[in-house]
């Protein structure tokens, strides 16, 4: 069996038709929920881009792996869904974008190349390169915002597309009379992008994905993770999809005056953004979330081109197809934009999950609202490829019992971490780096954020706020449940997480090892020793001396 792992950057969990959204009709992913399971309460483990992909590649939690903010190298070593599934005999191509950071001070100083084999796998996050393209080619006065080379734009440039920079020129820009309507700019979002339909960012990865497929042959599974930048901002789309929505289409923002009064410091900071004042602007929302849904229209109708064509080759019926995303998109909720803290609209994702298998079929057009974090996927995909779950390592648990119509011993709370210290708002708020730092519990009804840094929690109940617009904890009337989520925060953090390098298996197996090779110390008069291992040496046990037949 292969996997067919697809990621789409920045997509809302409930902008998809099968998780109820009343405008925004999207066949194809209802398609594979059709086909499959829909998983109604997955998070991630860090709402920022590069963060949870680190948790999705590697099955570890942010704080286990350390790459924890876009640009933070993901150390040398670390071990990746790449490295576990090639040991089951499964390989694994990247087809778009990771987000990763080489780490570079470690290659070097392992003597590791990044043109070898090994090297070039440490660099791009264990996974062989089909095409690699992080999506943001933003350029100034100090050269690229990304110094690597950019595949897509040298596409664009093969098309006619003359510029240093077609992807900032043409695919996520509009025309304003004789003027580039840059897509940085939302008033500019309801604008075409001036580029042809079929030369855009999706249906190109799209067709790239295709190309890969052509070339596998039947013997060797393989794993593809296609890796999607949209419906990430800039917020634009070229025609038909710039006019498909309109103002008639854009829901109230979630948001309440209660959030803006006496906010938690941490939630009040990031009010105050340049992003959360823009979306604080019903014009900007009127502008932005049309083009949105656009951006995600496209990613279904490509999806589409991905159905037809496994259908067409046969290989459907030997594709697991999984989709979700890295994190969502406030949209103005909250009186936010971006992700970043734990909301629903930021942490929680969509994740539709087609195992072609017969022992899926009972739960087939099913939802299933089990607690799933991001880091399942990579102990899903070893357990389809048919390898033991290396739980030493991923702290993930496999979602194909779930798939199957199992009922597994399961969490009771879902983990998400944030590492601010890079932001503007850790400036703000005049931390260090160190205590720039948020953690979610989250039991399915209670969800608690932990800031570091002096702060008091915050904490919502989702049975009686759905919204999550009322921080229960600004009074002293829930402390029992405050306490209750903190007991389980603790519980998790003391979790073995970085002894990476020897199972419990592996440690079982060492129990009494020295005495079977003859290292008897600290004996009184040897009677310590078990008779049936003593009768194994066939040789005399006297004093401080142990004498062992020369057949032995």
């Amino acid at each position: 069996m292969n996997i067919l792992f697809i990621m789409y950057d920045q997509l809302r969990f409930d902008y998809l038709s099968c998780a109820g959204h009343p405008h925004l009709h999207t066949p194809n992913f209802d398609r594979v929920a059709g086909m499959g399971v829909r998983f109604t309460n997955a998070y991630v483990q860090s709402p920022i881009c590069g963060g949870s992909r680190m948790c999705f590649y590697t099955g570890r939690y942010a704080s286990s792996h350390g790459a924890q903010w876009n640009g933070f190298p993901l150390r040398v070593g670390e071990m990746t869904m790449g490295d576990h599934l090639r040991s089951s005999g499964m390989d694994c191509w990247l087809i778009g974008k990771t987000h990763m950071k080489a780490d570079a001070a470690g290659m070097a100083r392992l003597g590791l190349s990044a043109d070898s084999v090994i090297g070039a796998r440490q660099a791009e996050c264990g996974f062989d390169t089909w095409i690699r393209d992080d999506g943001l080619w933003g350029y100034g006065p100090d050269g690229f915002y990304d110094e690597k080379r950019s595949p897509y734009n040298e596409y664009l440039k093969s098309q006619g597309y003359q510029s240093q920079n077609p992807w900032a020129d043409f695919a996520n820009a509009g025309v304003d009379g004789e003027e580039i309507a840059s897509g940085w700019i939302f008033k500019n979002a309801d604008k075409p992008a001036n580029i042809a339909e079929e030369h855009s960012e999706t249906p190109w990865l799209t067709s790239k994905t295709i190309e890969f497929m052509e070339t596998r042959d039947k013997e060797t599974p393989w794993m593809a993770h296609v890796s999607y930048i949209k419906p990430h901002w800039p917020y634009i789309v070229p025609a038909p999809y710039h006019n498909m929505y309109d103002a008639r289409h854009v829901p109230p923002a979630k948001r309440h005056a209660i959030e803006q009064d006496d906010p938690h410091p941490v939630f009040g900071a990031y009010q105050g953004n340049k992003i959360a004042q823009a979306f604080q602007k019903e014009e900007v929302r009127q502008k932005v979330i049309p083009a949105y849904m656009g951006l995600i229209k496209q990613c279904d109708d490509q999806l589409g081109r991905l159905l037809t064509y496994l259908e067409d080759s046969g290989r459907l019926k030997d594709t697991m197809i999984v989709l979700t995303s890295d994190h969502g998109d406030y949209l103005g909720d909250h009186w936010l934009g971006e992700k970043d803290l734990f909301h629903d609209a930021s942490a929680k994702i969509p994740m539709i999950i087609f195992d072609p298998r017969p022992a899926a079929d009972p739960t087939r057009g099913t939802a299933c609202d089990a607690l799933v974090e991001s880091i399942d996927l990579a102990a899903t995909f070893v357990d389809a490829a048919g390898g033991k779950v290396p739980d030493h390592i991923i702290e993930g648990h496999s979602l194909i019992p779930w798939l199957h119509g199992q009922q597994p011993d399961w969490r009771s709370y879902a983990i998400s971490e944030y590492d601010y210290s890079a932001t503007p708002q850790a400036v703000k708020l005049g931390l260090g780096p160190r205590d720039a730092r948020l953690f979610m519990v989250f039991d399915g009804r209670f969800k608690l954020m932990h800031a570091e840094g002096g702060f008091r929690p915050m904490l919502f109940d989702l049975k009686t706020d759905p919204d999550e617009f009322i921080d229960l904890a600004k009074s002293d009337r829930h402390q029992a449940e405050i306490d209750r989520l903190y007991g389980q925060l603790a519980k998790w953090g003391r979790r073995m997480s970085q002894r990476v390098t020897k199972s419990d298996e592996d440690i079982k197996a060492m129990r009494g090892r020295s005495l079977r090779r003859g290292i008897l110390p600290f004996l009184a008069d040897g009677t310590e020793v078990d008779a049936e291992l003593l009768s194994k040496y066939r040789g005399t046990v006297t004093g401080k001396t142990v004498t062992r037949s020369d057949e032995d």
